[in-house]
This record gives structure tokens, sequence and C-alpha cells, in this order.
């Protein structure tokens, strides 16, 4: 590991103006590539206290041996030279676009003697127009079958254009009217490309006026009752309106634009890129990244920009491009894609109307390709043992943890109060061992009190299952008699993670000494720089990005946090729905607001005094007496007691005290996840 001060320019050896850089490590490989406005300035940034920099920045600068860079004119030609640098060094430590799967275009071979319709992979070639990417090969080979009516343009391969024009036959494209025949001089050279002329251009969407021009020699052929010439035109007529139909129309302005939107964690970021032409979506492709820098969704969308564009010129690059984000700043960015496309282009974000509706839809797709691609990782049987051989590992636990638990504290500025527990077994959820708690024990936000009482109730509820078998539950012991589903808590886990730092390990750890349990492991994952928190430890275990183990943790740690959270906002939304204090005339929702703010809570409300609830802001003592008599005529029945620990337990459906048995209310996709 090599200290950054060891090759650190001097001062004024760093002109300040616009420039490319490039770290390399000791031997002499590239390892980063990198523009800026200001080299000084950009380069001083790297050259700071250790401490202060981003964990993937440190491992970067502490990879490298020297620095180097180029000054050029102006922030257009800097973006040039960085994606010409990147796309000749290939940096490790660079953000890196790799495509979840190849995606098949149709081209159209414009340089050769009679251009050939063809599907393509791979890099473009020069002298071909190309039109997708499209989503499956198939698609594009309906497509040309139906415009094959109508232009029929050759499609073999050149050994049967030779083979057809060596014997003087055709193949049976050519019998059957879906190729002219050029390989035996059924058409000439200036004719079939003038009919590839004619694909190209129904194909980049000037669909209008060609149906138009067959519509009115259509109706010429029936005036001089040609009605052969007539029927065969309509034919092509409906052929070719049925190729436009597989390609909706989604803007009605017959906008040329790529619309790109990104969709990200703190690891992996995934880009979608719709293709419209003519207002239709003419092609999708999409990319999967690792983050190995610390970056922005602008510097992303300036990446994707780069990888999109980097090689195109002319009508490939659209007049509008839609993003998520603009890079900063826009203006360099703006100016390449303009010198790429020969004329201006507008780089902006979608506010309103059709074209933000359709960044939304392009923003699902790029969710669900992030999804589906966290997916496919997890499911994979060796990938999940190395992710939890690597915690193990980090952990320094005596073996894998085969089950982990997660929790989340989850509240709106102390009110609703809410933790969740999920659980992963060999590396997959176990969405029946879900479980949600209500946080009743104090008010406020202070989720080390709640972590500390939700972990404190979960293994209480173990201890009680162990004690009733005198060892761990297991087998037969861990059914219940009823129904011979798994007991609530009879499963101890190796591992139990919270969401949180230092202060959350702390009360995770507390709670467990305090059952005097020490055969659970525990850790905590924070979420702005994905540190791993131990109990006992100062510093931070960081697990290198590229570790399944980290992958694995994160993925526990936002599964427990999406369930918290969900779980809040159906209570919110169940409180402010059902409240008692909705019936009370002339009380708006700013007195309400006002009420449960000073007392807290409904129940505390409903126990006050008229001259209490005077006190409120804006309550006057008619108002306060229409609050008791409408808090006492929605009074619930008496509240159920455990008669083990003397806690009394809500009876509102769905719900459930500090230790009440759980219940199996709600929605039928909730329900694995029971409230306790």
């Amino acid at each position: 590991m090599a200290d950054p001060s060891s090759y650190r320019p001097r001062p004024g050896e760093i002109p300040d103006s616009p420039g490319v850089y490039r770290f390399r490590d000791e031997h002499r490989r590239v390892i980063y590539v990198g523009k800026a406005k200001s080299l000084r300035q950009r380069l001083a940034n790297y050259f700071q206290d250790l401490t202060n920099l981003h964990p993937r920045t440190r491992t970067m600068v502490t990879t490298a041996a020297s620095v180097e860079w180029t000054v050029v004119s102006t922030e257009v030609e800097a973006l040039q030279l960085e994606y010409s640098w990147i796309k000749e060094f290939d940096p490790r430590f660079n953000v890196k676009y790799r495509d979840d799967k190849s995606y098949p275009y149709l081209a159209v071979t414009m340089n050769e003697e009679f251009p050939r319709v063809q599907v393509m992979r791979g890099h473009k070639r020069k002298g071909v127009r190309y039109f997708g990417p499209y989503s499956h090969a198939w698609a594009i080979r309906d497509t040309v079958d139906l415009l094959l009516r109508v232009f029929p343009v050759r499609t073999c391969s050149a050994g049967v254009f030779k083979n057809a024009a060596r014997t003087g036959r055709p193949c049976l494209l050519g019998y059957i009217g879906k190729c002219s025949a050029p390989c035996v001089g059924r058409v000439s050279e200036d004719e079939h490309r003038e009919l590839a002329d004619e694909f190209c251009d129904f194909m980049a969407g000037r669909t209008g006026t060609y149906i138009r021009r067959l519509e009115q020699r259509m109706t010429e052929a029936a005036e001089n009752m040609e009605y052969e010439r007539a029927a065969r035109l309509r034919d092509d007529i409906g052929a070719l309106k049925k190729a436009m139909e597989k390609n909706a129309v989604v803007l009605a302005d017959a906008t040329d634009a790529d619309l790109i939107a990104v969709a990200e964690d703190e690891l992996e970021a995934a880009v979608q890129i719709f293709h419209v032409r003519g207002g239709r979506v003419r092609g999708q492709r999409g990319w999967v990244t690792d983050k190995v820098e610390e970056i922005t969704t602008g510097a992303l969308v300036e990446h994707a920009l780069q990888q999109l564009y980097g090689e195109e010129k002319g009508d490939s690059v659209p007049k509008e491009v839609l993003v998520p984000a603009l890079p900063d700043p826009v203006e360099p960015v703006q100016q390449w894609l303009a010198d790429r496309r020969g004329a201006n282009v507008s780089l902006r974000i979608p506010q309103r109307g059709d074209k933000k509706a359709l960044m939304e839809t392009v923003e699902r797709n790029a969710q669900q390709a992030l999804a589906l691609h966290k997916t496919k990782r997890a499911s994979d049987l060796t990938t999940r043992s190395r992710a939890l051989e690597e915690i193990a590992e980090a952990l320094d636990l005596d073996s894998a943890p085969l089950r982990i638990e997660c929790y989340d504290i989850s509240h709106l500025q102390g009110d609703d109060v809410v933790a969740s527990m999920v659980v992963f077994e060999d590396g997959l959820q176990r969405k029946s061992e879900y479980r949600r708690f209500q946080i009743k024990g104090f008010e406020g936000q202070d989720d080390v009190r709640s972590m500390h009482e939700v972990i404190t109730r979960r293994f209480r509820r173990y201890l009680a299952e162990k004690e009733k078998t005198g060892e761990w539950a297991d087998g037969e012991d861990a059914l219940t008699e009823e129904d011979g589903r798994p007991k609530k808590f009879a499963y101890p886990p190796q591992l139990v993670v919270v969401d949180g730092g230092r202060p959350q390990v702390a009360a995770a750890k507390k709670a467990l000494d305090g059952l005097g349990i020490d055969d659970v492991a525990v850790c905590g994952l924070a979420k702005r720089l994905e540190e791993v928190w131990l109990p006992d430890d100062e510093d931070p275990v960081v697990l290198p990005r590229t570790s399944e183990g980290l992958y694995l943790l994160q993925r526990v740690r936002d599964e427990a946090h999406r369930f918290a959270i969900t779980y809040q906002r159906t209570k919110r939304a169940k409180r402010f729905r059902s409240s008692p204090l909705d019936d009370v005339p002339g009380l708006g929702d700013t007195r309400r607001q006002a009420l449960l703010k000073h007392f807290g809570s409904l129940k505390k409300l409903r126990s006050a005094t008229i001259d209490q609830i005077c006190e409120v802001p804006g309550i006057g003592r008619k108002t306060a007496e229409t609050i008791a008599v409408a808090l006492a005529q929605a009074a619930p029945a008496a509240p159920a007691v455990n008669t083990a620990t003397g806690e009394i337990m809500e009876e509102e459906p769905g719900t459930m005290g500090s230790s009440g048995e759980p219940v199996t209310t709600g929605a039928p996709d909730e329900r694995r996840g029971q409230e306790t």
C-alpha cells in the first residue's frame, strides 16, 4: 500500500487549467482516469488526510504510485480525451457499464453493392445503418417479415447470393415476392439501393409520408380499374400499419429522443435507455455497473452518455436526451453531444406531461433491472456459500452464520415507533419467520432504546421456548401441538445484524448480555459508508467493495428497512383514518395535529382533563368539552392483561403489546411478518 504523499506533486507543478489526469500503480498500469475544469483544485482533493476520503477513493490513492496529467484547451476536449483513455486503458477504478445482455440490432449494410437487411450484434461497423437495439431477435425478424412485402430488400448471406447468381435461380423469397432478386438481375443496383433507402427511411420514423403515397397510388389504381394492383397496394399498406403497431406511440409530437434512467444503491447502479424515434419506442437497452468510486447520479449519467454516444455520430445522436439528473457542469457535455450530432442537442430533466410519464416507465425498468441483477446473484448456491464464509471470516465467527436475523427501527418524528425482524437462512429469505414489533415503552426518537427493547423481547421469548424443552428447540420440539407449524421464536440465529452503527450495536449486545446469551454474534451495518461495526471494536470492519459477504449483509439490512417502513406507514395510515378526533365538529387537521403533538398519543389525550386539553394552543373550553365527550363515546373496551408479566396488551386488530401472542390478521402478503 503506497503513501499518497510519496508521489504528491510539488506545489505549483499542477496547472490551474482544464485537463485529464491518470493515476498509475507501481507497475505503471493506469488504474483511474478523470477530467477536471481545474486540475490543481481537483487533484488537491486526492492528497488530503486519508480519513477524510471516501473508502473507495482511499483505496484508489493508496493503490496508485504516481499521477500524471494532460492539459487541454476546453472542458469539451477534456471530456473527449477522458472517454478515449478510458476505452484505451480500461482502468479498474473507473465506472464501467457492462451490458446485462447482448442486444441485437436491425442492420442494413449500405456499404455493400447490394445492401442486405439482417440481425447484428456486437460492435458497429462503418457504413452500416443500425436500428434498435431490440430486446429480442425474434422481434426484429417479425418486423422485417412484414416490411419485406413492401420493401423487398435482399436478406440472404453472401454465399447464398453468389450461388443464386451462378445458377440463375433466386431463393424462395425471390419466388414469393419478398425479395427483388438482384442476384438474377430482376432489379438493377440503383433500383435495389433505392428500395434499401426507403426501408431505412421507414425504420427511421418517416412513415406517414410513405403510407400516404401508397394510399394515393391505391386510389389511382382503383380509378383506373387496376383492381389487382390496388388490392396489392392495400395489402402493402396493411402490412406497414401492422409493423407500426408493434411500436406504440408514446409521444404525440413525433419526438426523437433518448430517455436515460438510473437505479442505484451504495454498491451498484443500473442504467436503462429507451430510444424513441418518431414518437415511438424503437429500442431499449440497459447496463449494470459496480460503483468503484464515490459518485453522484449526475456523474453516472455523464458516464452513461459517454458509453452511449462515444462512437456515435450524426442521426444516431438524437436532438433531445432526457435524464434523471444533469452532469455538473452540464455545458461541456451538451457541447460534446452537439459535436457528435453536428447540431444542437437538448439535455434536460423532464418536468411534466408525456415525457415525464415515459421517464417514470424507464425508471421502473431500471429498478427492475437492478433487482433482477441482485436476484441472480442471490440465487446462486456457490455465491451464497462464499458470502457466508466471507462474513464468518470478517467477523471472526467459528462457523458460517446459516441463520441471520436483522432488526430495524422505523418511526415518524418519534410517533408510531415500530421495529422489524427479517430472517435469512442459507443466504435466502425466510418470510415465514419475519416478525413486527410495536415499541410502547417510551416516547420520542430513541432508536438505541428501541433496539434494546426489541432484542430483549425477541430473545426473552426464545429463552421461554428453550426453558419448555430444556434445550434448543429442534425437530418435533420446535413445532406447535395445534397445527404442527414452527413456534414463533424457537430457533436462535448465529448472527444478529442491526441497522445502524456503534450505538445500536452496543444496545443489542447489552440486551443479549442482560439475558445471559453469549453464543449469538452481533454486528451493525451503517448505511452511509457500508461499514460493519462490532460491539467491542473502536473501528469498523470495512469489507472489500466486491465482497459477496458485504452484498449479502446489504440485502439483509435493506429488507429489514423495507419491512419496517411498510409496517410503520400502515400503522400511521390506520391511525389517521380511524381517529375519534375525525368526528369532532369544527376540529381541523391543524388542531388535531396540535393535540397529538401536545399529548404524544391518543391514549394520553383520552385520559386528560378538560382543563388540560384547554392548555393546547387554539383549543377553547367549549371545544375541549366536545373533544372529551367524543373520546369518551369512542373509548375502547377494557384492555387485556398478560397474566405472566402484568403488561397491558393492545386489542387493536393486527397489533400486539410487548409480550402478547402474535396474530395473523392483515393482508395475506403481510401475514408472515406477524406483529409481536
